[in-house]
């Protein structure tokens, strides 16, 4: 039985779709980024090295918290939690696990892999080459509801994120220090926070479900703010994604001895 567009009772066009502009184009934009990044960060969490600079306490935001006794000197920040893990383990499992959980089951990246990976579908008057469709009500789709607690969990890791950040004020000789490398991880920061707090499940749970604002001003005044950040929500979302791998890939750059941090204050 024909579904969709195809189904019974609807004109039959014969047509994929009768639009003449570039509708693909942003699709493959974002279907380009997004699989850069799942590659670039499966690669990553799998190498378990180059993710620690001693000499000036920059640690990548893959890999922290670092909690396991196969973590290199130093970066264990807030001690060891788990024995050695065998090779084939990453060490930033866990933090792995709460972060693509938390941008997986995202609004905004629903919207982008349903359009730009799945096809369902990539554009407005395009229609998606899936024949059935059970919406998110079902397994897998229905762990997308997840989001929300995703949420809490990518909190607890900005707040140690910026733990990390103020551990990178370290110059040589263990005083305060700021490096070209201190100024990358802050950056990376505020743009991580500001597509965390800018999230929809944020919005919500600071005053989505109050009756009446007058009696909580306060949340009030947050609602309002995350309320201002929400439009621009998926701009976070992609800019974020540059900041992680561009922090990452500099702090891999260093401690793998490829060239020196740039240093503005030791």
């Amino acid at each position: 039985m024909a579904h969709g567009v195809d189904a019974s009772g609807r004109a039959q066009v014969g047509l994929k779709t009768a639009r003449t502009d570039r509708w693909w184009l942003a699709p493959l934009r974002i279907g380009v980024i997004l699989g850069f990044f799942i590659v670039y960060a499966t690669i990553r969490i799998f190498m378990n090295k180059w993710y620690w600079v001693d000499a000036h306490h920059y640690l990548t935001p893959l890999y922290s918290p670092c909690v396991t006794e196969s973590c290199v000197p130093g970066s264990s920040h807030l001690g060891t939690w788990f024995p050695k893990f065998p090779v084939f383990i990453p060490f930033s499992i866990i933090t792995f696990a709460v972060l693509a959980g938390f941008r997986g089951t995202c609004y905004y990246y629903r919207k982008a892999g349903y359009r730009s990976l799945f096809f369902a579908p990539a554009a407005c008057a395009v229609p998606e080459p899936h024949k059935k469709y059970t919406g998110e009500s079902k397994f897998p789709l229905i762990a997308l509801n997840l989001h929300r607690y995703f949420f809490y969990g990518a909190l607890v890791f900005g707040i140690l994120n910026v733990y990390d950040g103020v551990l990178a004020f370290h110059g040589k000789d263990g005083g305060f220090g700021i490096g070209l490398g201190t100024l990358i991880i802050w950056i990376n920061l505020v743009m991580l926070w500001l597509y965390t707090l800018s999230c929809h499940a944020c919005r919500h749970i600071v005053g989505g479900r109050l009756k009446n604002f007058s009696k909580h001003p306060l949340r009030y005044r947050y609602w309002t703010f995350v309320s201002k950040l929400n439009p621009k929500h998926g701009t976070f979302a992609m800019a974020s994604l540059f900041t992680v791998i561009l922090t990452d890939f500099y702090i891999m750059a260093l401690s793998a001895g490829w060239f020196s941090d740039l240093r503005f204050l030791n």
